[in-house]
């Protein structure tokens, strides 16, 4: 019956001492460390972590962990703290109230370590020691003792114990980073190579699927030396047969021969044979059954190397099945400097393709291999973006994922006057300032108002990790430069409105202008011409360009819809009734404008979704405010088409003949809500819904002009649709101010 797996992690970096240095990286070896060795799939250890103790605390687990070790149980004992030396040459392990001149009585002395180890009825104990016994302190780089100590012989003697050291007794055990009070400490070179290896199964280096001791040793030797030549880890391993730490996804794959038919049909003179052959072939390759599958595939590069052309084109389709294959080519995230993100890699194909090893090009990528593939943890740089990949490798070849993180500039608090924060407001860390066109204009009001971005925001996938430091929200981003399509965008829209006031005053139907052939139109006219100038100028202005002007021009290019489609169909219409021309210039401006104005929203919407703070998304409708806000648009529906009834009942043939501006105002304005409520992120809806119910309250100047005629007539439609557009516009205008109110210090809720 297999035993118990049990392992003590003491990791010592705070001293009450002054004569002994703080040091950081315990704390982190400490937590990576205990991460693994629990992990049921690597692992599979017992942890106990003892944390910044005293003398006597460290040494009472100790004697517990070794004196309740049974025959068969495996125990692993990790030392992360400073190594010190008395007088005579004996060597201790420094705790939290270690004296260096009272070491007897206030550090753990190796001699107590190694007794209770000896005692130990339990055969397999692995002792881990980063610690150092050498004695200079140089810049940047904090070292875990002072004076020699030859650190194996403090160990020698006893089978089932194997010591593996992080330095010899001459060298120093490096901290992973500058010890600094802004900077979060890193595990150090010789744990972290450690973690490295057993997390990732780089130290099963005979890919038998085990990480035995002598393996990890030798993986530990070669990447320490890789990250710090000064630093030689050493051991002294007395056990007999293996002891395996560790399981690993490495395996080496040896492929099965095909049957005896199989391979005669593969090498049979007809080709029709051979390609019965690639279709058996095809389907063993898709088998579970690894070896099975590898064995199909050496067939099948054997076929497509050697046989005839149309055979070995068969044999390389069915390769290409089989190649190693990730969902994402390419990943790229962002976070503050120092900060992590992460992103997940998924392998596709049949299980023999899926069979991958995942490598990362530089040590700020992290590569955590799962059952579907593998999650990275991208640390950011200090500026700037770095850029690296992840190469994908298995027994059919080979993929590569590049991985590209932009840091984006740390805050600086703002030196302008601004009134105190509440005391209920949340103490946070400024978020930074748009770089380049924005800085002008301070913060940047409208790239706040999106909602936390999420799968319904679209985009890629980046999920910072807890750092210690506030991520800076996504609708912070700051575009390098100004998107050239959201400037198109607003020089249409701006164009689009000086053509629609220009053509109020030219002919539009023979001599008559727009005013005297439909009157009533020039009211809706003006009111989209308004919106259209106005959201062109917020699209081209620095501070809104982001969000906030492309987001009310594509509810003006809603409302300009009405207009387009009016004027194209009337169009239509007089065309085929005259054949000479009666339609005059007015007529052409206001159809190009409205077209342009609709062209505008497109362009805006484009720019939305390419805009760096977040892309635009859809999602489902969710909340009372948006349920609200699709039942006012039915009202202002039902109120035209209401009032269109009412006035066939009247006069059927200008009912008729007006019908298009009822039935088409009652289909936008129900359909606009609805728009609005899908949008991602919310404060996009609001202003989508907000210019267009205004947009479409011009309709009603021609729906009233209609009946004006009849000044008997039941105008209790209108009242209904006019009532409706109105509560539209203020459920826009109180939504945005929720969404802004949300929002502490400008950050996104």
């Amino acid at each position: 019956m297999a035993g118990r797996r049990r392992a003590l992690i003491v990791a010592n970096g705070e001293y009450d001492n002054a004569g002994l240095q703080r040091l950081g990286s315990p704390a982190a070896d400490a937590d990576a460390l205990a991460g693994v060795l629990a992990d049921r799939a690597i692992s599979d250890f017992e942890v106990q972590v003892v944390r910044n103790e005293t003398a006597h605390v460290v040494q009472a687990e100790i004697e517990d962990l070794c004196l309740e070790g049974k025959p068969d149980d495996v125990l692993l004992l990790h030392f992360s703290c400073h190594g010190l030396k008395d007088d005579a040459g004996g060597l201790y392990f420094a705790a939290r109230n270690t004296r260096p001149d009272r070491l007897r009585s206030t550090a753990v002395p190796a001699q107590f370590v190694q007794q209770c180890l000896r005692q130990s009825r339990s055969r397999s104990i692995v002792l881990l020691l980063d610690c150092c016994y050498g004695g200079a302190f140089g810049q940047g780089v904090a070292v875990r003792a002072s004076g020699d100590a030859n650190v194996l012989d403090s160990f020698r003697g006893g089978r089932g114990r194997a010591v593996i050291t992080a330095s010899n007794s001459i060298e120093y055990a490096f901290e992973g980073a500058r010890l600094a009070s802004d900077e979060p400490a890193q595990p150090s070179v010789f744990t972290s190579a450690l973690v490295e290896g057993l997390r990732t199964g780089e130290a099963d280096r005979d890919e038998d699927g085990w990480i035995a001791l002598g393996e990890l040793y030798e993986y530990l030797f070669d990447r320490v030396r890789e990250r710090n030549p000064k630093q030689t880890p050493s051991r002294d391993i007395e056990m007999q047969g293996e002891l395996y730490l560790a399981k690993s996804r490495r395996r080496r794959i040896k492929p099965s021969p095909v049957p005896a038919d199989l391979s005669a049909a593969i090498s049979a003179e007809n080709p029709f044979t051979r390609l019965g052959a690639v279709a058996e072939l095809r389907r063993r390759l898709s088998s579970s059954n690894l070896p099975v599958a590898l064995g199909a595939y050496e067939a099948l590069k054997t076929m497509a190397a050697t046989d005839i052309e149309h055979v070995a084109a068969a044999a390389s389709d069915a390769l290409r099945l089989a190649a190693v294959r990730v969902d994402v080519s390419a990943v790229r995230l962002s976070a503050p400097p120092g900060a992590v993100a992460s992103a997940e890699l998924r392998l596709a194909g049949p299980p023999v393709a899926r069979e991958a090893r995942f490598e990362a090009s530089h040590s700020w990528t992290r590569v955590t291999e799962t059952d579907s593939g593998a999650e990275l943890a991208v640390t950011a740089g200090a500026s700037g973006t770095r850029r690296g990949n992840v190469v994908v490798t298995g027994p059919t070849g080979e993929a590569v994922v590049a991985v590209e993180i932009e840091a984006f500039p740390v805050p600086e608090p703002e030196t302008a006057a601004e009134p105190e924060p509440s005391p209920a407001e949340p103490a946070v860390k400024p978020v930074p300032e748009p770089a380049v066109a924005e800085a002008e204009g301070g913060p940047d009001p409208d790239s706040g108002s999106a909602v936390a971005a999420g799968p319904e925001a679209g985009g890629a996938v980046s999920r910072p990790e807890p750092t210690g430091e506030e991520p800076r929200p996504a609708g912070r981003l700051p575009p390098a430069v100004a998107d050239p399509v959201a400037g198109t965008a607003g020089i249409l829209a701006i164009a689009a409105a000086v053509f629609a006031v220009i053509g109020l005053g030219l002919d539009y139907h023979y001599s008559d202008s727009l005013a005297e052939y439909r009157p009533g139109m020039p009211g809706y006219v003006v009111i989209v011409a308004s919106g259209a100038l106005a959201a062109g100028f917020l699209t081209l202005v620095p501070r809104t360009r982001q969000r906030t002007g492309p987001s009310l021009l594509f509810g003006v290019g809603f409302a300009a819809l009405f207009g387009l489609l009016r004027f194209a169909g009337e169009g239509v219409v007089i065309s085929s009734d005259h054949s000479d021309p009666v339609l005059g210039a007015g007529f052409t401006f206001e159809l190009l404008a409205h077209g342009a104005v609709v062209l505008a929203a497109g362009c805006a919407v484009v720019a939305l979704r390419r805009n760096p703070a977040g892309g635009l998304g859809a999602g489902m409708v969710r909340g009372w405010g948006a349920w609200l806000a699709i039942g006012l648009g039915a009202a202002a529906a039902a109120g035209w088409i209401i009032q269109l009834t009412v006035l066939a009942e009247e006069d059927r043939s200008v009912a008729e003949r007006s019908a298009a501006y009822f039935v088409l105002g009652a289909v936008l304005a129900a359909a606009l809500p609805v728009v609005a409520a899908i949008l991602r992120p919310p404060a996009v809806g609001c202003a989508v819904l907000g210019a267009g119910a205004v947009g479409l309250t011009g309709v009603l100047a021609l729906t009233i002009s209609t009946l004006e005629s009849y000044h008997y007539l039941n105008l209790a439609g209108e009242g209904i649709a006019g009532t409706a557009l109105a509560g539209l516009v203020v459920h826009a205008v109180v939504m945005a101010v929720r969404l802004r109110r949300n929002q502490p210090n400008g950050r996104q809720p």
